[in-house]
């Protein structure tokens, strides 16, 4: 308890500065998978596709290797044909760029909606609450009901018993209205191919920013949220709508 009650009385200030400061990760950590400035092409690209557990790795018609950063977990399983990107802000554009509204700039309110995670992505969403994110420094504020809300975040992979409650809050929603994809399997489905499961949420909804990660950290979800504001840019190109 001293120890503690000496840190909190030196060390007065410990939320983040972010987005106004950069936040750094720690050693070792790995977001993604980032591909070579050199094409990896033919039985190169076949051998290091065949090490993506869930398929984010594959070899395009001309045998290149191409990437699809919405299904990449960060397992590390192709950490010695690649290198990983270590950078915590990960999320993009949809494919649609719908306008985001100006008035977003002052404040987001933002309703969550599970729609089958398996709970990683929820800690932390919770953690944005903590002192040391505080999310609400930034304008941002959770609401109870979809009709108070700006966002719509939602998180896991659509199961069937989820689509028609997810199009119910989606349209509940006062327009202009911007979706959030957080985490891989609600970017993509990932892994999951059960008869159950439908896919990403871009199976049944327009998403305006994808937050991919699995599960992606209280930094990449804030950067979703200020991008989904129009209060910061993404970090490269935007990806595309999942295939069919």
């Amino acid at each position: 308890m001293i120890r503690w009650f000496l840190r909190g009385v030196t060390r007065p200030r410990v939320t983040t500065r972010y987005p106004r400061g950069t936040e750094q990760p720690p050693a070792g950590f790995r977001a993604r998978a980032s591909l070579p400035s050199e094409p990896v092409i033919d039985e190169a690209a076949s051998r290091v596709a065949a090490m993506c557990l869930p398929g984010a790795l594959s070899v395009d018609q001309g045998g290149v290797l191409a990437f699809d950063e919405k299904r990449c977990i960060g397992c590390g399983l192709c950490a010695q044909a690649l290198a990983m990107d270590p950078r915590y802000e990960s999320a993009r554009l949809g494919s649609s760029r719908r306008s985001l509204s100006p008035s977003f700039r002052r404040s987001l309110h933002i309703r969550h909606v599970d729609t089958g995670s398996d709970g990683a992505v929820e800690q932390e969403i919770a953690a944005l609450l903590n002192p040391y994110y505080d999310m609400q420094r930034l304008g941002l504020f959770f609401t109870a009901s979809p009709r108070h809300a700006d966002v719509l975040l939602v998180t896991g992979p659509v199961t069937k018993p989820m689509e028609e409650p997810l199009r119910r809050a989606y349209e509940a929603m006062p327009e202009p209205r911007v979706v959030v994809a957080a985490g891989t399997d609600a970017c993509s489905g990932s892994i999951w191919t059960a008869p159950e499961v439908l896919g990403g949420v871009d199976r049944v909804l327009p998403v305006d920013v994808y937050v991919p990660g699995d599960p992606p950290t209280p930094i990449a979800l804030l950067h979703g949220l200020l991008l989904a504001s129009g209060r910061v840019r993404e970090a490269s190109v935007p990806i595309t709508k999942s295939a069919a």
